[in-house]
């Protein structure tokens, strides 16, 4: 098991905290950094090991279009640098298209007085670089590999017992272990959930000519195909598409798959050849009835799940754990119970509208670019060609999608998600 520096002092007290986050990976260790050097004491419960010695010069085949927001709040936690050692590629530009028609869109940082749009980052990168800086913190433990076994929640907080019989003991628990989360499970928690019948299909390529630090993006009845650019040159590809053609793309072999490939994506960016693994990964909506109940919360892919189109789901989980650690900290600071309902409720209330407007506007793209329907069509690519040419509309829309304000007309980017805001 591994652990970060503890301050309890006996086998008794290592079993209490005042915030247990079950789930280590990208959204989980960021809340407990935004925790850090705190008077919390936070533990992190991951159910799997880590392990980040990956060969030099692989890469990962799950990556994150990361926003400005985003990349403000690892600034702010101290973990940007890391990341940018390990390996991130800034995109400055956006082109998307409609497979089916003319329409067009085309994104340019310059418009917005920007140096880029966001950055594409290997979750792996993500993940180390936030686990590792849970090491500095004396108040925080990450403990791993262990498995859960039964949770209960009673007046005082949540008890939690692991499969080789420890037990810990919370005010508060927070839920950050995925789209299938054990803890909603536990708590009843219900879902507002429907399957998209598509599976996206993800893996590396390289590509004779350069990807010009863009990323690539054509909607086809069947699903998006996007190409974000890597370091290196090479691309990793999110291809959503119903679930039998994803399944024949996964079995066949390297240089059918690059052609079929080739064949659906075009000439923009020359010859494609597959250069890495695929994986394959079912795509669902996923948006829980409630985050919060008395000394529980949910963030990240455990409270929602969007469709990969505009790849903000990493996103909206990075301020979820963002604005829950605000809302812990200040009710700390002012002696409220950390896992009150009325704590928790902040959180929810900050965080519900927003995720709610982001997963309606994913889903509403989904259907408008995979319905066949001659009117929509013509709709679809209009608005893309009108878009493309009203700058005021399209400023917006970058400004948006790069997470330099809130979803909701005032709502405030959350104190680590803005600029020089150095904790």
């Amino acid at each position: 098991m591994t652990k970060t520096k503890t301050q309890a002092t006996t086998k008794e007290d290592e079993k209490y905290y005042d915030i247990i986050i079950v789930g280590g990976g990208m959204v989980g260790a960021t809340l407990a950094c935004a925790l850090g050097n705190s008077s919390l004491k936070v533990a992190v419960i991951e159910a799997y090991q880590s392990n980040f010695d990956w060969q030099e010069g692989s890469h990962d085949i799950r990556v994150s279009a990361i926003t400005h927001a985003s990349q403000h709040i690892f600034e702010n936690l101290g973990v940007w640098e890391s990341m940018q050692h390990d390996g991130v590629t800034a995109y400055d530009k956006m082109h998307v298209w409609d497979a089916t028609g003319q329409g067009q869109i085309h994104f340019d940082s310059t418009e917005v007085g920007q140096a880029d749009l966001g950055h594409i980052i290997e979750n792996r990168i993500i993940q180390k670089a936030v686990q590792n800086r849970l090491s500095d913190f004396d108040n925080v433990d990450l403990l791993m590999p262990v498995q859960l076994q039964s949770m209960q929640i009673n007046e005082q907080g949540v008890e939690l017992a692991t499969t080789d019989g420890v037990n810990y003991t919370a005010q508060i628990l927070v839920g950050a272990d995925g789209a299938n989360s054990w803890v909603r499970k536990q708590a009843g928690i219900t879902l507002s959930s429907w399957a998209y019948h598509q599976n996206a299909v993800v893996c590396n390529v390289s590509t004779s000519e350069s990807h010009q630090n863009a990323c690539w993006q054509q909607f086809m009845p069947e699903g998006p195909l996007a190409f974000l650019p890597l370091a290196d040159g090479q691309s990793s590809i999110v291809w959503s598409t119903t679930e039998e053609k994803a399944e024949s793309l996964l079995n066949m072999d390297e240089q059918s798959f690059s052609q079929e490939l080739q064949v659906t994506f075009g000439s923009s960016l020359g010859r494609i050849q597959l250069s890495s693994e695929r994986g394959v990964f079912p795509l669902r909506l996923r948006h829980a009835n409630q985050y919060v109940q008395e000394h529980l919360a949910l963030i990240g892919d455990a409270a929602h799940t969007v469709h990969p189109l505009a790849g903000q789901g990493v996103n909206l989980g990075l301020l979820d754990a963002v604005v829950l650690a605000e809302e812990l900290l200040r009710a700390q600071e002012k002696k409220r119970g950390i896992g009150a309902l009325s704590t928790l409720r902040r959180y929810e209330r900050r965080r519900k509208g927003d995720n709610i407007a982001m997963l309606a506007a994913m889903d509403g793209f989904k259907r408008l670019f995979s319905n066949d329907f001659t009117p929509l069509k013509l709709l679809r690519n209009s608005g893309l060609n009108i878009a493309d040419k009203f700058n005021p509309l399209k400023n917006i829309m970058i400004k948006r999608a790069m997470g330099l304000f809130g979803m909701g007309l005032n709502e405030k980017l959350p104190y680590l998600a803005r600029p020089n805001t150095k904790s």
